[in-house]
């Protein structure tokens, strides 16, 4: 093996006579550093994108929140409460109250999902930093923050005391409606911020306090949507997880970030591995080059393998000779063209080398893991390719 190694780096550093070799072995070996440069470059890519995508719900989502498993609510008792504020890990945890409300203003309308916080959720949420425009609400007050494509479709800004918001809930109960006053609860209100998020959001969800959310649903004074909880530092999240969902029982889900944001990850991972499985084929029809390169070496080197046959190498070592020289040649190309990526990835985190927008450089991150798959991706194919390859090596060719 040493000795097929030996002749395999000899044959792959040295330059052949015939012009057109040494061009073919060029071009399959520049191809295998841009696809691999390619690759590498893609994936730090989506994973910047995952992580541009999912920042924001660091913002709005807690790291853990509990919400009934049947119906769209539940009831806190005291002796709820009392074993929540046992659980050590717990830091602090805000209760809410959500439902569908229509929202009018100067004779505009729009459903929109109600969100009633209380005095709680900026510490268990960084949603007062996501206003950009006004302020979060001041609590027990007849406000609301409203996100920016709901103020922009209904057209209203902040603090105007002239045009107040109007908040309509439809009654629950049963029998005929005998007036519009009469079949909904309403309350008037203030918009005093604007919030920025994401599009969704943005044009979904307003936020009052959680007072003002109860009286519109009819809700009790322990009747809740959802508690939301963020835990200390170093928390394990499933085993809180599994101590919240053991004092409720069976009529409450817990579920975390990652959970709630499902859907998101989903779509985000399909997307990832669908492109990868492109680059992928990227890379095995660059390798074809290889196989034809090798080949090529292989026919140039034919007296060269008939004096090493009449020396005493076997068949099996010459075709090792080529197995190693192709595998040698795709993986130096791989790493090379792995470098040549992460200088790109990196000169585009240090200096913005491709925006989104005027403001926005396009989000890349550079991770281990990547480096691992690129490698791993080039090697298994390169070494599939040199197999191939060197299996057209006959006792009938080096004796000839």
């Amino acid at each position: 093996m040493n000795f097929a190694l030996y002749i395999a780096k000899r044959y792959l550093f040295s330059k052949s006579s015939n012009n057109a070799i040494n061009i073919m072995t060029i071009i399959a070996a520049s191809g295998t550093v841009i696809a691999a440069a390619a690759l590498f470059i893609v994936l730090s890519g989506f994973a910047g994108l995952k992580t541009f995508s999912l920042e924001f719900s660091s913002f709005v989502d807690p790291d853990l929140k509990l919400f009934p498993s049947e119906g769209k609510s539940f009831l806190f008792t005291d002796a709820e409460k009392s074993e929540i504020q046992k659980i050590d890990a717990i830091e602090v945890y805000s209760k809410t109250i959500e439902e569908r409300v229509i929202l009018e203003f100067d004779d505009k309308q729009q459903i929109v999902t109600l969100k009633g916080v209380d005095e709680n959720f900026t510490k268990v949420t960084a949603i007062d930093s996501m206003v950009y425009y006004g302020s979060w609400l001041d609590p027990e007050a007849s406000q609301v923050v409203a996100g920016g494509g709901i103020s922009n479709k209904l057209g209203f800004g902040i603090l105007d005391f002239s045009k107040s918001l109007k908040i309509y809930v439809p009654k629950p109960g049963k029998g005929q409606i005998t007036s519009i006053r009469g079949a909904f609860n309403s309350v008037t209100a203030y918009n005093v911020g604007v919030f920025d998020i994401n599009e969704d959001l943005n044009n979904e969800v307003i936020f009052s306090d959680i007072e003002t959310a109860s009286y519109l649903v009819n809700y009790k004074k322990n009747q809740l949507s959802s508690i939301e909880f963020k835990l200390k530092d170093g928390a394990n999240q499933a085993e809180v997880a599994q101590q919240i969902a053991s004092i409720f029982g069976n009529k409450v889900k817990v579920k975390n970030r990652n959970q709630l944001n499902d859907a998101l990850y989903k779509m985000l991972n399909t997307e990832n591995v669908a492109v990868y499985l492109i680059f992928t084929l990227v890379i095995i029809i660059a390798l074809f080059n290889v196989v034809g390169a090798l080949i090529m070496m292989i026919l140039d080197k034919k007296e060269s393998l008939n004096t090493l046959f009449n020396l005493g190498t076997t068949t099996k070592d010459i075709r090792l000779i080529f197995f190693f020289q192709g595998s040698l040649m795709t993986v130096l190309a791989g790493v090379f063209g792995l470098i040549i990526g992460f200088v790109i990835v990196y000169l585009q985190q240090q200096f913005a080398l491709v925006m989104i927008t005027p403001s926005l450089p396009y989000p890349v991150e550079i991770q281990g893991i990547n480096f691992v798959i690129v490698l791993a991706t080039i090697c298994t194919f390169g070494i599939l390719a040199s197999k191939l390859a060197s299996q057209r090596i006959s006792k009938n060719l080096v004796k000839s």
